[in-house]
């Protein structure tokens, strides 16, 4: 894939392929299931601009049906005074995403007891749309090499395939050569995308809560009216 020349990391779909799938359920009612599913994970702790412009970015390129953002519950690897509650962050991402009809929020991980882990999450949601559905799990290009430290990692690469966030400027010296052998190795499906740099980071946007200045733009409007009405990251 070259920079700006069509993606190709994807392999062509027919005509068929990015629309839903109908389905009648017991009750005679239609249902519909999408065919590409995009997931976007993490502790959105908060939700900013950055994330939204990535996930469609990647949307149209992958041609996905649908984004799901699904803020983590108890995130392993952070302490819980990091985070905050995980009603306020499934908020904050429900209204950041309702503006587009292609974006989701889920409740899939705040609703589970105890530390939130991606092969859960993905046994779930396998549950929920079946087989024939793709799950495309997005991540940035720096994740690739920590995907085998994930808990029951082989398993999670037959559930899913990886979208790698590339962004201007990254290091590509041996990010090739480590998607080949986790695709000989391992049977991961890790497909690179470039995508806008988008320098917007929650840290900062917490620091700046606390510092008292300004988050506009930062994240959407109705985040930070949500973030100051319920005085979140203040210290």
């Amino acid at each position: 894939m070259k920079d700006g020349g069509e993606d190709r990391s994807f392999p062509a779909q027919d005509d068929q392929t990015d629309i839903a799938m109908e389905n009648v359920n017991e009750t005679g009612k239609t249902e519909y299931k999408p065919r590409r599913i995009g997931i976007m994970g993490g502790t959105f702790n908060p939700i900013h601009n950055g994330h939204l412009i990535i996930a469609e970015d990647v949307r149209e390129k992958a041609a996905l049906d649908r984004v799901l953002f699904i803020p983590s519950g108890q995130p392993p690897h952070k302490p819980g005074s990091e985070v905050a509650e995980a009603e306020h962050r499934f908020e904050m991402v429900k209204r950041a995403v309702s503006s587009n009809p292609h974006f989701e929020a889920s409740r899939i991980e705040i609703d589970r007891t105890g530390p939130t882990y991606t092969i859960n999450t993905l046994l779930e949601l396998r549950e929920m749309y079946g087989g024939v559905t793709a799950i495309f799990f997005i991540i940035g290009a720096d994740v690739v090499p920590e995907l085998v430290t994930w808990r029951e990692y082989e398993k999670v690469f037959s559930l899913c395939e990886f979208i790698a966030v590339m962004r201007p400027g990254f290091d590509e010296s041996e990010f090739s050569e480590t998607i080949r052998r986790l695709s000989e190795e391992k049977g991961a499906r890790i497909h690179p995308v470039r995508s806008h740099l988008v320098d917007i980071s929650s840290t900062d946007i917490r620091e700046r809560c606390r510092k008292g200045l300004s988050i506009k733009h930062l994240v959407p409007a109705s985040v930070e009216e949500y973030i100051i009405k319920n005085g979140l990251y203040r210290r």
